[in-house]
Formats: C-alpha cells, sequence, structure tokens
C-alpha cells in the first residue's frame, strides 16, 4: 500500500512539474526583451585615425539582429551593414570584412549576445515573426528611437514609417 501511494504522489509531482515548466516555456518563448546595442560588437565603431564613424550602422543592423526572422531578412540585414559601412567609411574593403564576420558569427545557433534574435530566447532561432510579435518588436523600436533621436532610419525599417 505504501508502495502504491508513493507511486501515486511521484506520478501526481511529475505532472505538476512537466506542467509548470510547459507554461514557463511557453511563456519565455514570445518574450521580446527590450532592444539593446553594444555598437559594433567586436569590432571597433570607428576609424581609430581619421573621422569615419560607422557606429549607427551597427545599431541599424543591431535592430535587425535584436528583432530576428527568417534567414532571408538576416541576408538582407548583413547587405545593408555592408552598404552602411562602405557609405559611412569609403571602404569597400571594410564593409566585406563586416558583412563576412557577420554572416560568420551572428547566426542564431551560437549562444553569443549579438546572435540573429537576441532580443528573444535561444530557442526561437530562424523564424517568421507573427502579426502580433511585429508590432511588438516595432512598438519597443518606436521607444528606443524616442531616447535616440539622431538614429537614422532606413526605408526599409517598418517602425520608421509609422513614426513619420
Amino acid at each position: 500500500m505504501i508502495d502504491n501511494t508513493h507511486s501515486r504522489l511521484h506520478t501526481i509531482a511529475t505532472c505538476i512539474a512537466v506542467f509548470l515548466l510547459s507554461a514557463c516555456a511557453t511563456e519565455t518563448t514570445n518574450t521580446l526583451q527590450p532592444f539593446s546595442t553594444d555598437g559594433c560588437s567586436r569590432f571597433p565603431d570607428r576609424a581609430l585615425i581619421g573621422k569615419a564613424d560607422w557606429y549607427h550602422c551597427c545599431v541599424l543592423h543591431d535592430l535587425s539582429y535584436w528583432r530576428g526572422g527568417t534567414s532571408e531578412e538576416r541576408l538582407d540585414a548583413d547587405r545593408a551593414l555592408k552598404t552602411c559601412v562602405v557609405k559611412a567609411s569609403g571602404s569597400k574593403t571594410l564593409g566585406e570584412l563586416m558583412f563576412t564576420g557577420v554572416r560568420a558569427g551572428g547566426g542564431p545557433y551560437y549562444y553569443t549576445p549579438y546572435r540573429w534574435g537576441y532580443g528573444r530566447p535561444f530557442e526561437r532561432q530562424y523564424q517568421k515573426l507573427t502579426p502580433a510579435e511585429a508590432e511588438l518588436a516595432s512598438k519597443l523600436e518606436q521607444e528606443y528611437r524616442a531616447t535616440n533621436p539622431s538614429l537614422p532610419c532606413p526605408s526599409q525599417a517598418p517602425s520608421c514609417k509609422a513614426a513619420e
């Protein structure tokens, strides 16, 4: 009788634990943290000699990486970074170098603070945003832009269009 009671208690405790853990996982998966940026991550934000400054390119790139999405959206963000850096620095080589770096080290499969989709839990990886997720990301981006009004607004940024 004691073994049977112990077995039932163990089963009930296991069911409760599984229920609680699954509820936590569902809630975490849909969470988007407020935007944060470290600029060009592990790369200089501006020229060490001269006046070239591409920091804003990295912040715009971080907005895309923070938001996350599909692999095609990541490629678009990386291409936009390259174009912006070339324009800001006047160096095609620098633009290519940064493009190569983010393609090699920015995938969603790395547990780094600068990975694709870093505003969401690691398990997210490549996934199209739902309309609700896109709306939340745009709202949080607008909040960031409100405190950083000098950040350029690229034409492809959905939250910029809404803010204009």
